[in-house]
C-alpha cells in the first residue's frame, strides 16, 4: 500500500506553497495526498459560542485547499481531514501512517513570539517520518544538497538525498562544515597540529560518507564540499540557496540523546533556503 503525503493546511501562503510542492511530489511518485487542518480547541469549552464556527471555518479552509489541489494536479487523489489538537501532536499522530509530512515555512513577519512558536519547527520535531518544510520562494531548481558530519543520521540523510538526486537527474553536493578552533587556542598550542588533525579527520569523514554511491548510482554526479571555517547550518544554507532540495538529518554527532531536533537542523529551518527535508529513515540508538 502506498502511504500518502500529509500536508498541513492553515490558510497561509506558506501552506499553499507546501500543498503545491506536495502535489508535485505525489504526482511524480503516484501517491495520494491528505490535507489536514488542526483546530487547537483544547482551551475551549464545547459550549463556547464560537466552537462550531471555528470548526466550520476549518472545514471551509480544507475544502478550498482540496479544490485548489484538483486544479493543480487533477490526477492526484486528495482527501481532507479536520483534526483537533495542536498542529505538532496531530501531524505526529498521522505521520505514523504516512510517507512524508509537508508544511510551509514559518511566516517571519508574524508578531507571534518568533522561533519558539514556529509551527514548522514544532511539527518537524514531532514527526516520526521525513518532514519537508517549503519556503515561499523556491530559489533554484537544480541540484540536491545534503549535510554530513559522520553520524549515523547523516549517513541516512546521504542515502535519502542520493536517491532523490538520482531520480530527479540532479547532481548531489555533500557538505561537511566545521568551525576552526579559535585563533587564541591555536596560538596557545603552536605545535599541536590541532587544526590540521581536525581537517584530515573530516576529509576522511566526507569521503566515507559518499563511499559506495558510485556503485549504487553510476550516473550520479557527486560533489564533496568541505567548509573549514563556517558553522554547519550557515554552510548548508549557502550551498543550497540555488538547489532544488536540501536534506539534513534530524540530529548529528553533537546532539543529546533526548533532543528531538539537532542544533544544525534547527538553525537551517529558521533560514530555509529551498525545500528542505529532515530525514528520519530509521531510529538510531545513542549513548548518553
Amino acid at each position: 500500500m502506498n502511504k500518502p503525503i500529509v500536508v498541513g493546511i492553515n490558510g497561509s501562503a506558506g501552506s499553499e506553497a507546501a500543498l503545491t510542492w506536495a502535489l508535485e511530489r505525489a504526482a511524480r511518485d503516484k501517491l495520494p495526498v491528505i490535507a489536514i487542518h488542526a483546530v487547537d480547541d483544547r482551551w475551549m469549552s464545547p459550549d463556547f459560542q464560537y466552537h462550531e464556527f471555528i470548526r466550520q471555518s476549518g472545514m471551509e479552509l480544507l475544502q478550498k485547499a482540496q479544490a485548489s489541489a484538483s486544479e493543480q494536479a487533477p490526477d492526484v487523489k486528495v482527501d481532507i481531514q479536520l483534526r483537533h489538537g495542536s498542529g505538532g501532536s496531530v501531524l505526529r499522530e498521522v505521520s505514523k501512517e504516512a510517507s512524508m509530512v509537508v508544511v510551509g515555512e514559518h511566516d517571519k513577519h508574524w508578531m507571534d513570539g518568533g522561533p519558539m512558536t514556529d509551527r514548522a519547527l514544532q511539527i518537524v520535531s514531532a514527526s516520526e517520518i521525513p518532514a519537508a518544510v517549503i519556503p515561499l520562494k523556491r530559489g533554484g531548481d537544480h541540484g540536491v544538497v545534503v549535510g554530513v558530519d559522520g553520524s549515523e543520521e547523516s549517513l541516512q540523510a546521504v542515502s535519502f538525498a542520493a536517491a532523490e538526486a538520482d531520480r530527479g537527474g540532479d547532481e548531489l553536493t555533500v557538505v561537511l562544515a566545521f568551525r576552526r578552533p579559535a585563533r587564541w587556542v591555536e596560538n596557545q598550542l603552536p605545535n599541536s597540529g590541532l587544526a590540521e588533525t581536525i581537517l584530515e579527520e573530516d576529509r576522511i569523514v566526507l569521503a566515507e560518507s559518499v563511499a559506495g554511491l558510485g556503485d549504487k548510482y553510476p550516473d550520479l554526479v557527486v560533489h564533496q564540499r568541505l567548509e573549514t571555517d563556517t558553522e554547519p547550518a550557515k554552510a548548508l544554507v549557502e550551498a543550497a540557496k540555488d538547489a532544488r532540495l536540501l536534506v539534513v538529518g534530524s540530529r548529528g554527532r553533537g546532539g543529546f540523546s533526548r533532543m528531538l531536533l539537532g542544533s544544525t537542523a534547527h538553525a537551517v529551518l529558521l533560514n530555509v533556503p529551498c525545500p528542505t527535508i529532515v530525514t528520519r529513515v530509521h531510529k538510531v540508538k545513542h549513548e548518553d
